[in-house]
C-alpha cells in the first residue's frame, strides 16, 4: 500500500495545489475583489521598451502588465518577474510603498497570475533594470499550474496541443511566430511595392483543381450540394488575369487530404501570384528578389543557416533542367531515351517501381525524386518538366514533350512551383481529358475538368507567369525550425483518446 501511495503522490500534490488556487479565488470574490471582473488596464510600456529607453525613463513612472513567472518574498520586500509580449522584467515590491493590505495580497499571488504594475524605473544594485512598484493589480487569476521552470515544457505532443503554455514557457517559440508574422508582412510589402494586388478567392469549391492532391469533401445543406475545400489558389486567380487585373496574389489556407510528417500538414498556408505578360523566367527573377528581400528584412542577412547548413541567397540561384539534373546525379540521359519501353527498361535497371499508367515523363520524374532532390541544397531552380506531370503549363515551343515550369529547391525541399501558364483553351481541354483518364484509372490526385475555367480561357488570358510558394516551409528555413508543426500555431493533431486506435 505504501508503494501505491508514493506512486500517486505527485498527482495528489497537484490536486491540492489546484484546490489552493481556487480557494484563493473564492476568497478574493468574497472580498469583492474578483479579478475576472477587471476589464481595461492601461499599459504604458512593455519590458523591452523599458530596457531600450532606460536613459530617458529612469526615475519616471511606467505601467506594465504580464504574467508572473517568478516571485521571491523576503519579509517586507519582494521581487517578481513578469512576462509580456517582449520578454520579462523584474519588479521590486515593498510593503511600505504599496501598503500593508496590498502587500499581503501580493504575497498570495501565484506563478501564472497576470498582474499590472505601476512604479518608477530604476536599476538594482546588481545592475538589473526594474520597476519599483507603487501599485500592483491582479488582472487574472491562473487556476492551472505552469510547468516547473527548470525542466520547462519539453514534451512535443503537449507543446503542440497546448501552444498557449508553449508560448509562455519557451521564449524561442514566441520568437518563431513573431518572425513568421514579419515574413508574411515582408512578402506583402514586396509584392505591393511591385504593383501586385492582394485578393481573396473561395475556399469552398465544387471542383478542387490546380494541384495534384486529394481534397477534403463536405456537404452544403442549404443548396444540397457536395463541395470540396480548395487544394490550390490557381484557377480562380487565373480567372482574375482574364478579367484584366494583370498582377494578383493571395496568401491563404489550402487543404489537402494527405499524410502528416515533418513537412506536411493537411491545412497549410500557400501564396500564389500571377503576372500577365511575363513567363517562368520572370517568375525566377521575382523569386530570387523576393527571397533576398524577405531574408534581409526579417533576419538582417541573406545568408541563412538551417540545421547547421549555410545557404547563400546573395548569389545567383542555379538553374538546371530536370533532364540535366537526372543526367548529373543518376547518370541517365533522357535525351537519349525516345520510347516508353526504353524508359521502363532503364527504370527496371535502377529498381524504380512505376505504374502501368506512367508515361516516359512520369518515369523521368521518378528518377528525379529518387536521385536528385536531396542534392539541391543551395537555392536552385529545377526547370523544364515533362508535360505528363504539368497539366496547366505551356509547352516549350522547341520541345513540346516538356513545359516551361520550374520548382524552386533549397535544403533538398521544394519551396515553390511556377509555370509559364497554359492559356490555350483547346490544349487545356485535352490536358484535362488526360487527367480524367488518370482519375478513371485510380489516380485520386488527378485534376477534373473545370468547364468555367475553360470558358475563361476561351474569353482569352494573356501570356502569364504564375508561382505558388509554401509559406510554412519558407518560415521553417528562415527560423531554423525542424518540423512544420513548429511553425504552425495550432497544427493538426489526432484527437486525444484516439492516438492508439
Amino acid at each position: 500500500m505504501a508503494e501505491q501511495k508514493n506512486t500517486n503522490q505527485p498527482q495528489q500534490d497537484l490536486n491540492e495545489l489546484l484546490k489552493v488556487r481556487r480557494s484563493k479565488l473564492a476568497e478574493l470574490q468574497e472580498q469583492g475583489k474578483d479579478p475576472f471582473l477587471k476589464t481595461k488596464y492601461d499599459v504604458t510600456h512593455h519590458s523591452q521598451e523599458i530596457r531600450d529607453q532606460y536613459d530617458s525613463l529612469e526615475g519616471k513612472e511606467v505601467t506594465a502588465a504580464g504574467r508572473v513567472m517568478s516571485k521571491r518574498v523576503m519579509g517586507k520586500a519582494s521581487f517578481c518577474h513578469i512576462q509580456d509580449l517582449q520578454g520579462t522584467i523584474q519588479a521590486y515590491v515593498a510593503r511600505d510603498c504599496i501598503g500593508e493590505e496590498s502587500y499581503k495580497e501580493f504575497k498570495k499571488l501565484d506563478v501564472g497570475d497576470i498582474i499590472g504594475i505601476t512604479g518608477e524605473v530604476f536599476r538594482t544594485k546588481t545592475g538589473e533594470i526594474s520597476i519599483h512598484a507603487s501599485r500592483v493589480d491582479l488582472l487574472c487569476k491562473s487556476l492551472q499550474i505552469l510547468p516547473e521552470k527548470f525542466h520547462g515544457l519539453t514534451n512535443t505532443d503537449t507543446r503542440y496541443r497546448q501552444r498557449y503554455v508553449d508560448l509562455i514557457m519557451n521564449p524561442e517559440v514566441k520568437d518563431t511566430f513573431v518572425k513568421r508574422s514579419r515574413i508574411i508582412s515582408a512578402i506583402r510589402a514586396y509584392l505591393n511595392r511591385n504593383g501586385f494586388m492582394e485578393v481573396e478567392t473561395p475556399m469552398l469549391v465544387s471542383n478542387a483543381g490546380g494541384a495534384a492532391a486529394r481534397p477534403f469533401e463536405t456537404h452544403f445543406n442549404a443548396l444540397d450540394e457536395d463541395l470540396k475545400l480548395r487544394i490550390s489558389l490557381e484557377l480562380y486567380l487565373k480567372r482574375l488575369i482574364v478579367g484584366g487585373l494583370e498582377r494578383v496574389y493571395e496568401i491563404g489556407r489550402v487543404f489537402r487530404n494527405e499524410g502528416l510528417d515533418t513537412r506536411h500538414n493537411p491545412e497549410f498556408t500557400l501564396m500564389e501570384l500571377y503576372q500577365a505578360y511575363t513567363d517562368y523566367n520572370g517568375m525566377m527573377d521575382l523569386t530570387e528578389n523576393l527571397y533576398r528581400y524577405v531574408a534581409q528584412e526579417v533576419l538582417g542577412t541573406t545568408t541563412i543557416t538551417y540545421n547547421g547548413i549555410e545557404m547563400d541567397l546573395s548569389k545567383p540561384f542555379e538553374r538546371i533542367t530536370m533532364v540535366e539534373a537526372v543526367r548529373k546525379y543518376a547518370g541517365v540521359d533522357f535525351d537519349q531515351i525516345t520510347t516508353l519501353e526504353e524508359a521502363r527498361a532503364i527504370a527496371k535497371e535502377h529498381h524504380l517501381e512505376y505504374e502501368e499508367r506512367h508515361g516516359k515523363g512520369d518515369i523521368l520524374n521518378l528518377f528525379f525524386e529518387e536521385y536528385v532532390e536531396e542534392h539541391l541544397i543551395q537555392p536552385t531552380f529545377l526547370m523544364d518538366h515533362p508535360v505528363e506531370i504539368s497539366p496547366l503549363t505551356k509547352r516549350k515551343p522547341d520541345n513540346p514533350d516538356y513545359v516551361e515550369r520550374f520548382e524552386f529547391f533549397m535544403n533538398g525541399w521544394e519551396m515553390a512551383n511556377a509555370y509559364s501558364e497554359l492559356n490555350d483553351p483547346i490544349d487545356q481541354r485535352e490536358r484535362f481529358q488526360a487527367q480524367e483518364r488518370l482519375l478513371a484509372q485510380g489516380d485520386e490526385e488527378a485534376n477534373r475538368t473545370d468547364e468555367d475555367f475553360l470558358n475563361a480561357l476561351e474569353v482569352g488570358m494573356p501570356p502569364t507567369g504564375g508561382i505558388g510558394f509554401g509559406i510554412d516551409r519558407m518560415v521553417m528555413l528562415l527560423t531554423d525550425s525542424a518540423a512544420i508543426r513548429d511553425v504552425l500555431l495550432f497544427p493538426t493533431m489526432k484527437t486525444l483518446g484516439k492516438e492508439n486506435q
